[in-house]
């Protein structure tokens, strides 16, 4: 490829973006893959060079599972939601802040970046009350009310933080864990984490990286991928089944995001070197691309 048109292809979306806030969710391969997640600190550190303002926040599930593992407590789910008793909210804060938050840190500094990692307990980021018992549906159809413990949602996001952190030329690094009104941590999931303070900030775009190209309208078919998708065509996506499982909530934190102020969202495969390089800054993307 002729690397004089790729430098041309990506002038205009470089131009266009300048200076515009992107959230970038981690999560995937690009969580548990040292060269990918060394991979894609490097594009991140280049969007903050090429005039962009990047922020990251990253999850940590599997990581938080291994860790109880050795620990000796068994992770205990209910139809795919942790369950988070005040042991394991401890396990959660030490993977999270104390090991992937750092390692990501690290990561974006050995290339270039100036990054400082944040949880959503620094500055009351994130503002967040427990969930409460939550209707579960059973893998045999059986509705189940369950209290997943320390679990919590985001009642407010106190976003000056990020806001002088980019600002002052840093890339936030953001664990997803909140605080309540008394001081106690919460477990968070982290796209909700990324979509609300990509609306809060007014970012333009909201990435997620997954393991799976993009939204597909066959998930057993890798090639069919849907390049571009309105939020009204999204919810009939979901209301007749094409959208289902572990891609909902993926799916609804980009609606979201688009409906409070995000311009355009996107659903990556973080397997993929250079995917958000790949999807910013040429005509066609790679992934799945969403606006309102």
């Amino acid at each position: 490829m002729d690397i004089s048109n790729v430098l041309i292809e990506a002038l205009p979306y470089i131009k266009k973006f300048h200076d515009k806030k992107i959230m970038i969710k981690y999560g995937g391969h690009a969580m548990v893959d040292e060269n990918a997640m060394s991979s894609t600190a490097r594009d991140t550190v280049l969007l903050k060079y090429v005039g962009m303002q990047p922020m990251v926040v990253h999850g940590g599930g599997p990581e938080i599972s291994r860790s109880m593992d050795r620990m000796g407590k068994e992770p205990q789910f209910i139809g795919g939601l942790r369950v988070t008793d005040e042991e394991t909210m401890d396990i959660v804060k030490m993977v999270l802040v104390g090991k992937i938050n750092t390692e990501i840190v690290s990561k974006i500094g050995l290339h270039g970046g100036k990054s400082l990692g944040i949880s959503g307990k620094d500055s009351f980021l994130l503002e967040s009350s427990r969930k409460g018992p939550t209707q579960i549906q059973h893998e045999n159809g059986e509705i189940l009310e369950v209290d997943l413990g320390y679990v919590g949602k985001i009642d407010k996001v106190n976003s000056d933080l990020i806001e002088h952190l980019t600002s002052n030329d840093y890339i936030p690094v953001i664990s997803p864990i909140g605080i309540d009104k008394n001081g106690n941590t919460l477990n968070l999931n982290a796209d909700t984490v990324a979509g609300s303070i990509a609306s809060e900030v007014d970012a333009e775009k909201l990435i997620v990286l997954t393991d799976v190209p993009g939204l597909l309208a066959d998930p057993d078919d890798p090639e069919s991928l849907i390049r571009r998708a309105r939020v009204d065509e999204l919810r009939e996506l979901i209301g007749d089944g094409t959208i289902s499982g572990g891609m909902i909530p993926k799916i609804e934190t980009c609606i979201n995001a688009v409906e409070n102020g995000v311009k355009t969202a996107h659903i990556l495969d973080g397997r993929l070197n250079h995917s958000i390089l790949l999807e910013i800054f040429t005509k066609h993307g790679i992934g799945t691309m969403i606006r309102e």
